[in-house]
């Protein structure tokens, strides 16, 4: 166990420099400031400083700054990962569970519900998938969040919580609690308020050290990239893919990445209950086709990736197989109530019709439908300016731990691709907000983007998938 933080050593010997554990925070702050290298020592004490609540806010401020200015080699960015997965309980779990053990991960998007669909046809297919989650981070939506939109639904969860509920349903969704992975907790919050959400280290390790405690056989990382994501080109998108699967190597961990466009949102809907809402129509074996295309490839490479399929395709056909067949919508309704939800809830909003699922989860008071200033085909509908606004509407939040607007969001009337004549509504804001400023209706006009083109199919958007080294014959991930 290394010493705590402290004054170097005072037995004598004149003036000499502290050993690693026990240099200062200023100085460690200062060391990556000038674009020094931390020792493993070095990132093993600030993480340290960070749990006991020695590091004072301002610190940690300073410290993520100084790593997203100056960044970190592999061998730093592993060693946190290490040190920040160590700093709480590391999950127990059978060891006739390993190889069905699995997980998900995204960087963050708009309308992005793909957790709240796959985990549970993940579990349909045989898998346990001890998900641990996060909340919205800048302009993108948290999984947590969504969730808790959902009257009861609980996200902490004890070890021995997490344990029952992969036995009796085989997947949980759960976020960090004091037990697990705090320090990141506390690093993934400040990161939301000090603009150093897009440093790869801090994304790589906070991504890894929630999912190494986990003691998976398989883990995918929907990497996003686009105006909308945290990395808007597909070369910046693909370093962070690269050094997921090069760092969980070195933990032992098998990971792939899989590259995803963000430019339009995911699906139709975007805020925290419509999003439940749709991911519902996905486990129905419906809703929009490109939520339910990621969905299966996704859940076809990890099938693929721990041994229970023999190819990526065949993976994704045992998934859509779950989402049509009614299993995985059934897995979601156990793990609602597992996880704090009403049974009757649970039933009725996995039983229900959209209208009737509508009425049981939280509303925004308003709702009001923009409409096409101009004839034309629908060539891109930007995510950023959408989430911009819906963020000053509720959906998002300024500060760490600032309450939410649950039911604020907003509804695609229309798809990529599609012809629309002048004055056709589409886009549908639910609002709490007694009305949309001028400023707030002109980003959102602005985001649909017309062309003259003939109608044509919107694209997938799934791009790539990098795999883990040595690679076994690569799946097929042709369009």
């Amino acid at each position: 166990m290394d010493a705590p933080d402290a004054p170097g050593d005072r037995s004598g010997g004149g003036s000499r420099a502290p050993p690693p554990e026990r240099t200062q925070l200023p100085e460690l702050i200062r060391r990556k400031r000038d674009g020094g290298r931390l020792s493993e020592g070095h990132i093993r004490a600030f993480v340290r400083a960070v749990v006991d609540g020695s590091a004072q806010g301002a610190q940690i401020g300073a410290m993520l700054m100084a790593v997203r200015l100056r960044g970190m080699d592999l061998e730093e960015t592993a060693a946190l990962t290490r040190a920040l997965a160590a700093s709480g309980q590391q999950l127990e779990w059978p060891e006739a569970w390993r190889p069905q053990l699995v997980d998900k991960h995204s960087t963050g998007g708009v309308g992005d519900k793909v957790s709240l669909v796959l985990a549970p046809a993940l579990a349909a297919c045989g898998c346990k998938v001890p998900m641990i989650s996060g909340r919205g981070l800048g302009h993108t939506g948290g999984t947590l969040d969504k969730l808790e939109s959902i009257p009861g639904f609980t996200v902490i969860q004890s070890p021995e919580q997490m344990r029952g509920l992969l036995e009796h349903v085989g997947c949980c969704i759960v976020g960090q609690s004091q037990r697990l992975v705090p320090a990141d907790g506390v690093l993934y919050a400040a990161r939301d308020v000090t603009a150093t959400v897009d440093s790869l280290p801090l994304i790589t390790a906070s991504i890894l050290s929630k999912k190494a405690v986990e003691g998976l056989s398989a883990l995918v990382v929907d990497v996003k990239f686009g105006e909308a994501a945290i990395f808007p080109s597909r070369a910046q998108a693909r370093e962070l893919a690269e050094a997921l699967v090069g760092v969980g190597a070195g933990l032992g961990l098998r990971v792939a990445a899989a590259l995803t466009a963000m430019d339009k949102p995911l699906g139709r809907s975007v805020g925290h209950s419509l999003e439940v809402e749709e991911a519902l129509l996905c486990l129905d074996g419906a809703g929009p086709p490109d939520l339910r295309d990621l969905v299966t490839r996704l859940g076809g490479a990890l099938l693929w990736l721990s041994g229970m399929a023999e190819a990526q395709a065949d993976g994704a056909a045992r998934v859509a197989a779950a989402l049509d067949d009614g299993s995985a919508r059934s897995r979601f309704q156990r793990m609602l109530a597992a996880q704090g939800v009403d049974p009757e809830l649970a039933r009725a909003l996995c039983a229900g019709t959209p209208a009737q699922r509508g009425e049981l989860l939280p509303r925004a008071r308003e709702r009001e439908e923009l409409r096409a200033p101009a004839d034309g085909t629908v060539e891109q509908v930007r995510a950023l300016p959408l989430a911009r606004v819906l963020h000053e509407l509720g959906a998002g939040r300024s500060r760490a731990g600032e309450p939410l607007r649950p039911g604020v969001g907003a509804e695609l009337l229309v798809d990529v691709g599609q012809r629309l004549r002048r004055g056709t509504p589409w886009l549908r804001v639910h609002r709490d907000a007694p009305t949309l400023s001028d400023p707030q209706r002109r980003a959102l006009q602005g985001a649909l983007v017309l062309s003259d083109r003939a109608p044509f199919a919107a694209p997938s958007p799934f791009a790539e998938l990098v795999l883990p080294p040595p690679a076994r014959a690569p799946p097929d991930t042709r369009q």
